[in-house]
């Protein structure tokens, strides 16, 4: 079980039959590369409406772009005018005026309510530091694959995330990038065991990485990966066990509050910025 409207399913890979015909196997590695093209494609697109939003339309066609690309794996909740909405309108807040970003505190405490909600282990829970840190990482392989062509995805688009004047992330978040993120921490939970790593160690990826490449002879070949892994994810049980418990409609209504939380009504979340 995922979280229904937050998680982005996983988009890198489309597997094809397998098939003791070498013509088979054909037919599915073609059919492979013309899925792949398509979601570069359309990752690119994604992109460039992330880095150009002037208005709250903007931000409408970019969330309904990041939802058409998911459609087939999004539940149905996340098709609904009022939450295309509502994430669209915190989009827009968060390009406009940093102020009104969302805090990386804001997404550990509604993240760390689930996990506690959920009966998740200790190891579940996590701070902004650490959200931080994987923002950090992700932000910068992503980035710099994607300036290489070298995987131009949904998951590595630069443009998603809130960077500050230093083109480092800064510590809040957009919309759409506050649900990447809390896709990572239910879905690849290595990503968070390895930010906790560089923390206790006081690597800064950003940092580290710049290095790597200015130590870089101009002739070597450089190249940049950003691992995804799910074993032994705390989550997976946890959540299994708790809608088996109290039910699938419990478990959407205890979303739909963690929702409100995370993406408060605009005039709320306004006020509270004055």
């Amino acid at each position: 079980m995922v979280l229904y409207w937050l998680v982005l399913a996983l988009f890198f890979g489309y597997p094809g039959q397998e098939s003791s015909k070498y013509e088979d196997r054909a037919v599915a590695r073609q059919q492979t590369s013309v899925l792949r093209e398509r979601h570069r494609q359309a990752a690119i697109r994604m992109n460039e409406l992330a880095a150009h939003i002037n208005t709250e339309a903007d931000a409408r066609v970019f969330v309904d772009a990041v939802a058409d690309m998911f459609s087939e794996s999004r539940p149905p909740s996340w098709a609904t005018r009022e939450v295309r909405e509502r994430i669209a309108q915190a989009e827009y807040d968060a390009v406009s005026n940093p102020l009104r970003q969302i805090p990386e505190q804001r997404i550990a405490e509604v993240w760390n309510k689930y996990v506690r909600e959920i009966g998740a282990s200790q190891e579940a829970i996590v701070t902004a530091a650490e959200i931080h840190s994987m923002r950090d990482a992700t932000f910068t392989v992503g980035q710099v694959m994607w300036s290489r062509g070298m995987n131009q995805s949904a998951w590595t688009m630069p443009s998603v995330f809130a960077v500050g004047a230093d083109g480092k992330v800064a510590e809040s978040c957009r919309a759409v990038e506050a649900l990447r993120i809390l896709h990572d921490l239910d879905q690849l939970f290595d990503n968070l065991r390895g930010a906790r790593e560089r923390l206790r160690k006081g690597i800064v990826a950003s940092d580290l990485f710049k290095k790597s490449l200015e130590n870089t002879n101009a002739n070597q070949k450089t190249t940049a990966r950003l691992e995804a892994r799910i074993d032994t994810n705390p989550i997976r049980p946890a959540e299994n066990k708790y809608v088996l418990e109290h039910g699938a409609d419990h478990f959407i209504q205890f979303m739909e509050m963690l929702f409100e939380e995370l993406f408060p009504a605009k005039q709320q979340a306004r006020s509270k910025d004055q």
